[in-house]
């Protein structure tokens, strides 16, 4: 239901983007190039609507392939390439974005999961600025009547409920983070980057053609790497699903230049050291983090292996990711299962 949802939200953003705008002002370049923080959202001029979120001139909808887990809030993602510039292709690693270009994504939830038709109450939109300096990343929150969104650099705490797809009332402390914490996911060699925007998670099999199509991206090779769609089981293999659900979700900090580097657990998707990969590999430090287990990774054995250990657990000292989450995601806690669980087991 989240992937339809986004798809819908994406199909609308995309006719929005492409539709003609007469009288229309243009997204604000000089903000964006700026040296200060706009205090309200609409001062880029992103959107045409506020909380509608129609998207201005060049600022395109996307979805990728497997998302980053957000507590199952549903999300809008939009990108924006001044006018005369291009996105730079790179097989490996996020595109090369211009000065000028941003990055918008929108949380939030409908009120009831099981009707697509039930109307989203947009929390917050984070921004990501490409400044001559380097990138910006600013957390942005939406009054009630979504009228605007305002800077909130310190971050908060906004009650959140939903009805899921199951039925069930779902209600949390939703934390938008503070410019910091940004950091804590967006930062490498001390540096904001990106971590979504990447060839292989954008790759659908038409919409990297598309962008180059728009004017937004300088090529799009035909065998450009594709990463698979983690809960559509026609799409690869339960290991290549489960390892693009942790490359996703996990590898933006469990790479060899991340913030958890010195951990020795390396989920990038096109990692090729099984150990790396956390497959018998024993824990740096032990204690409660590791669940007193020994490996990150036990093949055959996912109640012994601190992998999952670490994603079925609320406790704010141990769950991973160590942000970003309050609730256990149910469906990807099944596919790591399943995939260690399936795992062959070294030939002793």
């Amino acid at each position: 239901m989240i992937r339809a949802l986004a798809a819908l939200f994406g199909w609308l953003a995309l006719v929005s983007a492409s539709a003609a705008q007469p009288g229309r002002a243009p997204v604000a370049l000089d903000v964006i190039l700026g040296d200060t923080l706009p205090r309200n959202l609409s001062e880029f001029r992103f959107f045409s609507d506020g909380i509608g979120q129609t998207p201005n001139a060049r600022v395109i909808g996307y979805e990728l392939n497997t998302p980053l887990f957000s507590d199952y809030a549903v999300k809008q993602r939009f990108a924006f390439v001044p006018e005369g510039q291009t996105v730079r292709y790179t097989e490996e690693g996020v595109l090369d974005f211009p000065v000028g270009s941003a990055l918008i994504k929108s949380f939030g939830y409908p009120a009831d999961f099981r009707d697509p038709g039930s109307p989203v109450r947009w929390i917050e939109t984070r921004v990501l600025l490409r400044r001559e300096s380097g990138w910006v990343a600013l957390p942005y929150i939406w009054n009630e009547d979504g009228s605007e969104a305002v800077l909130a650099r310190a971050g908060r705490r906004l009650p959140a409920s939903w009805i899921d797809a199951q039925g069930e009332t779902q209600a949390i402390s939703y934390r938008v983070p503070n410019q910091n914490q940004c950091k804590g996911c967006h930062a490498r060699h001390d540096e904001i980057t990106l971590i979504g925007p990447q060839a292989r998670n954008l790759n659908d099999g038409s919409r990297l053609a598309q962008w180059v199509d728009w004017g937004f991206l300088d090529r799009a090779p035909v065998d450009a790497p594709r990463l698979p769609v983690w809960d559509d089981e026609s799409d690869g293999s339960l290991a290549e699903r489960a390892r693009a659900y942790l490359d996703v979700n996990c590898a933006h900090c469990h790479n060899r230049d991340g913030p958890a580097s010195n951990s020795g657990l390396f989920l990038q998707y096109q990692e090729a050291d099984t150990v790396a990969r956390g497959i018998l590999k024993r824990p740096v430090a032990a204690g409660r983090g590791s669940g007193n287990l020994a490996f990150d990774i036990a093949p055959g054995d996912p109640d012994r292996s601190i992998l999952l250990f670490r994603m079925q657990t609320d406790d704010p000292g141990i769950a991973m990711p160590e942000l970003g989450r309050a609730l256990l995601h149910r469906e990807a806690i099944a596919l790591i299962r399943r995939y260690i669980a399936e795992m062959p087991q070294p030939a002793s």
